[in-house]
């Protein structure tokens, strides 16, 4: 017995002696960007091969990848992970709508430039992308490995390379938070901001080393596997573009530092990807197959060194995280923010299971009110907990400066100035000034205190005014023009209102509100006169309300949304008035929009719309009756749009309208659509029931659509077979 234990210590020790002879084989990969996808499809060839690699060194894209390999994925999970990422969205930091408020998501969608300006001083940020989505998913993926603090106790050792931009020195990386240091690693100047570690500024790794061979040989890598998606010279020919001169000089460091770190490789492989760009993500599929082919040149090396370094295979990790449980939170770096504002912003309670999808939604509710620069934060098991630190960077500039155009059929020109400051009397307020100038001058000043998931407050004060040619029939059921005869007139429009209100979140989705609201409307025109001369006034008073709403809104897209549920209802019980048409009763007024929208393929999608509204009020009071037509436009008070039929086309105090839209997306921002829409208006049609007999307008368009810088852009022909008109409607710009 004695001698077969003795034995079997023999061979075990003897089998420990040949593994530890097998000679230790290390994998680097270059920075690239987009053109990194190349190393994907070469891990799938030397997995096939039956190469285990015991050490991973990369740099910028080639550091994500082999963070990911090293971290125990499969090559086949990375290329399903890459492939179905949407990279535009995710670099340019695109944010869902759903994770902004009602506040946010019209304040994000009204304004095509914004410029910080503090000190009356304007600048420029210091990068295209905050990097906050790349940071987000990154730790998602490697939430497997969230504790390994040490990178060499990853289930393969790993390291990678970053830049201190101050001092312009390598700053080698194999300690840490895995997430956040591959993140500075691939910060590519200009296109990512800066990565804080520590106290250094960190960008790209690949400005100073894009390929780190000789610390893999110092870290004990005998045979090396290098994959190079660097660019060489180009031609002269090539050389057209201030940006390919500056990437030509870069390279010429690059190619000089490659003639000796090539020699260190022992099997090089060089995809075929000088033809793309660092940012061609798009061409993912098709540079991950010159990845596979250029390794398959080294199929026989890498053969050969499979056998002759023979180890077990490592078990792949093939699935992403999807949930987590986060039990306490503790904030740096939060100054002007209180905890409570945090805390709603994220919408999700310590202690409950939740997805990452919930968790990034949180996240990004915080990234989109732009008060931090950007937000960094680690996941940490401690005592058996998981604690969530979240380092807020907080953003530096409190007064923007944002400027937007608009063009439709109804405001005609205008160009919207705004001065936004936040922290102007209080944490978490903000103060916002918006100023058209153009065919009609309008204002829109706003304070809001928010306290996210909580109750906010809300002052707003606006100012419209438009004019628009009606049909004087309008105007005698409406306004009593009574006896004078005149086809049409000009209506000019003011509306002066200001709006006390309180409103929270509830369910995540939902907005619910209530307040007071001051409004003092203006109806007059100079079409027709009276005895002395003057301007005849239709209306001319003061009104006091209450009122209260409830909003839903998940529609991915303001304009053209493929998805979503959107939800508005509200009431104003109007209970005082300076009574200038004399016949002032109190009264009250409901409506509700309810939508949906859903694909029908991945280019066209449809979307269902029904409204409605009625008032009830004693006096005869037309002011504020529901008015219907036009598209492309804002809408105040009661104004409802209607494809067929010009701007104030028809009113009443009742009406039910429905609308039909189909969406066909090519180019990935056109559009080309048509609309559909009916409706019943008139005095008391719930009453008598005469909303579900006859439908007496119909109204129907085509049209053209592009999502620019400025907001979007459409053209709609339409018209209406009952009023025997048709339409062109033109509205370019967000809307304001």
């Amino acid at each position: 017995m004695k001698k077969r234990i003795a034995i079997l210590i023999c061979v075990l020790c003897l089998g420990l002696v040949a593994a530890q002879d097998k000679p230790k084989v290390g994998l680097v990969l270059s920075g690239g960007g987009a053109k990194g996808f190349a190393h994907i499809g070469a891990l799938k060839i030397i997995e096939e091969a039956g190469v285990e690699v015991d050490y991973v060194a990369g740099t910028s894209m080639g550091a994500i990848v082999g963070a990911l390999y090293a971290s125990g994925y499969s090559a086949k999970a990375i290329d399903s992970i890459f492939t179905t990422i949407n990279f535009d969205q995710l670099i340019a930091d695109e944010l869902p709508r759903s994770a902004k408020t009602f506040y946010e998501k019209e304040d994000s969608e009204r304004y095509a430039l914004s410029l910080p300006f503090d000190q009356f001083r304007m600048s420029l940020p210091s990068a295209i992308s905050k990097g906050q989505n790349v940071y987000n998913l990154l730790v998602q993926l490697l939430h497997h490995v969230n504790n390994v603090r040490d990178f060499n106790h990853l289930p393969i050792p790993f390291f990678c390379i970053a830049t201190d931009v101050e001092t312009g020195k390598a700053v080698k990386y194999d300690k840490g938070y895995l997430p956040l240091v591959i993140a500075a690693s691939g910060a590519f100047p200009s296109l990512f901001d800066p990565v804080e570690i520590d106290g250094k500024l960190l960008i790209d790794g690949g400005v100073v080393d894009n390929y780190p061979v000789e610390s893999l040989r110092q870290l004990g890598a005998e045979i090396v596997i290098g994959v190079d998606v660097q660019d060489g010279l180009a031609k002269r020919e090539e050389l057209k573009t201030a940006t390919s001169v500056l990437l030509q000089i870069n390279n010429f460091r690059t190619v000089r530092a490659m003639e000796a770190k090539s020699k260190l490789t022992d099997i090089y492989i060089q995809p075929k990807v000088q033809r793309y760009s660092v940012i061609d993500f798009e061409e993912g599929r098709t540079i991950i197959d010159y990845g596979e082919k250029a390794a398959l040149r080294q199929w026989k090396a890498l053969e050969d060194l499979a056998k002759k370094t023979a180890k077990p295979k490592r078990k792949k990790k093939n699935t992403v995280a999807q949930n987590l449980k986060i039990d306490r939170l503790i904030l740096e770096g939060n100054k002007n923010y209180t905890r409570s504002y945090i805390r709603g912003k994220l919408r999700f309670k310590l202690k409950d299971s939740l997805s990452f999808g919930k968790f990034q939604q949180g996240i990004s509710n915080l990234i989109s009110t732009n008060n931090f620069k950007t937000i960094r934060y680690r996941l940490q098991e401690e005592l058996g907990e998981t604690v969530l630190y979240l380092d807020l960077k907080e953003n530096p500039s409190r007064t923007s400066l944002r400027v937007a155009a608009h063009y439709d059929n109804l405001y005609k020109t205008g160009v919207l100035l705004n001065i936004t400051h936040k922290k102007l009397l209080t944490k978490d307020d903000v103060f916002s000034a918006d100023f058209v100038i153009g065919d009609n001058i309008r204002t829109n000043i706003a304070y809001y205190i928010d306290k996210g998931a909580y109750w906010s407050v809300g002052l707003n004060s606006r100012y419209t005014n438009f004019s628009n040619n009606v049909r004087t029939s309008l105007l005698g059921n409406s306004f009593q023009l009574g006896n004078i005869q005149v086809g049409q007139l000009t209506l000019d429009v003011s509306d002066f209102t200001n709006q006390f209100y309180l409103e929270t979140v509830f369910r995540e989705e939902f907005m619910l509100g209530a307040g007071i609201e001051h409004k003092y409307l203006s109806y007059a025109t100079e079409t027709i006169q009276d005895n002395n001369g003057n301007k005849i006034l239709f209306e001319d008073s003061n009104y006091g309300s209450l009122f209260g709403f409830l909003r839903l809104d998940t529609y991915d897209n303001k304009y053209y949304p493929r998805e979503g549920v959107y939800f508005d209802g509200n009431m104003h019980w109007f209970f005082g008035s300076t009574n200038f048409t004399g016949d002032f009763e109190p009264f009250a007024v409901a409506k509700a929009k309810i939508g949906i929208a859903f694909p029908l393929s991945s280019h066209l999608s449809w979307r269902l719309s029904t409204q409605g509204g009625f008032t009830v009020q004693g006096g005869d009071l037309g002011t504020l009756d529901f008015i219907m037509g036009g598209y492309g436009n804002i809408k105040i008070n009661n104004e409802v749009g209607f494809v067929g039929y010009d701007f104030m086309a028809f009113s009443g105090d009742s009406y039910v309208q429905a609308s039909s839209r189909l969406d066909y997306r090519f180019w990935k921002r056109n559009h080309l659509f048509a609309i559909a829409n009916i409706a019943n208006i008139g005095n008391d049609i719930f009453e008598d029931r005469t909303w579900i007999g006859e439908i007496r307008h119909k109204g129907f368009g085509v049209g053209y659509g592009l999502e620019t810088f400025i907001g979007p852009v459409d053209i709609l022909y339409a018209w209406s077979p009952d009023a025997k008109e048709n339409h062109l409607y033109i509205s370019a710009g967000f809307r304001f």
